[in-house]
This record gives structure tokens, C-alpha cells and sequence, in this order.
């Protein structure tokens, strides 16, 4: 597996200010995920995103970038015996797959993404 970039995501403090800012910006299509305080980010061609409100209420708005894995847990634990720091244990978003995330010993943060194999079929 080649591990690409395959989503970005905008945890922001104030997503209305955002998706104006970006949907401005930029010819991005932007879609609510209903019930879920989510948007994603359709740039036509390339990886895409999503915006999202910050989980902790003091965090600064920030980017962060996801790159394909075949096995989260395996990939994870291989991080930290590389000197990462695990931020994110392997939670599932349901039905579409896992992720952690993780920060490198120079401090950046990133995320592991495993697709769940069902959802790939159904997207098809």
C-alpha cells in the first residue's frame, strides 16, 4: 500500500465563519452530514475533507491531515515504538471505518485512517 493523504479536516471554533471563509475561497462543494455537526468538503478533483466544530472548547482551530493505512491498530502501535505519541486510541466511525491519531516526536500531529472494506463496496 502506497499510504496517501485521503482526507483533510478542519476542526475550526466557529464552522459557520469557516465554511463561508472556504466555500468563498475556494470552488468547494460543501455538504452537512445530518445528525452528525459534520460537513464535508467535495474539492471536485483531489483528496477531500471535512469541517468540524473543535472538541475541546479551548483548542485553537486547526487542520489535520489523514493518511490511508491497511491496519490502524498495527500502524498505530508501530508509531509508538518509532517515539510518536498516541493522542487517539482506533475509535470507528460507523460502518466506514477506523482512525487514531498520533503525534510524531517533533511534535506534529496526524491521523491513520483503515476504511472499512463494506463501506468501500457500497460507495461503489
Amino acid at each position: 500500500m502506497a499510504n496517501p493523504f485521503v482526507h483533510v479536516e478542519l476542526a475550526t471554533t466557529d464552522v459557520g465563519k469557516a465554511k463561508e471563509f472556504y466555500s468563498g475561497l475556494f470552488d468547494w462543494k460543501l455538504e452537512d452530514v445530518p445528525g452528525m455537526g459534520y460537513t464535508m468538503i467535495d474539492v471536485g478533483e483531489g483528496t477531500g475533507g471535512g469541517i468540524m466544530k473543535t472538541v475541546q472548547p479551548d483548542s485553537p482551530s486547526c487542520w489535520m491531515a489523514y493518511v490511508l493505512v491497511d491496519d490502524v491498530s498495527v500502524t498505530t502501535e508501530k508509531a509508538r515504538s518509532l517515539g510518536a505519541t498516541v493522542c487517539k486510541g482506533v475509535p470507528e466511525i460507523p460502518g466506514m471505518g477506523w482512525f487514531s491519531v498520533i503525534t510524531d516526536p517533533t511534535g506534529a500531529a496526524l491521523a491513520l485512517w483503515q476504511i472499512n472494506p463494506a463501506y468501500l463496496e457500497a460507495c461503489k
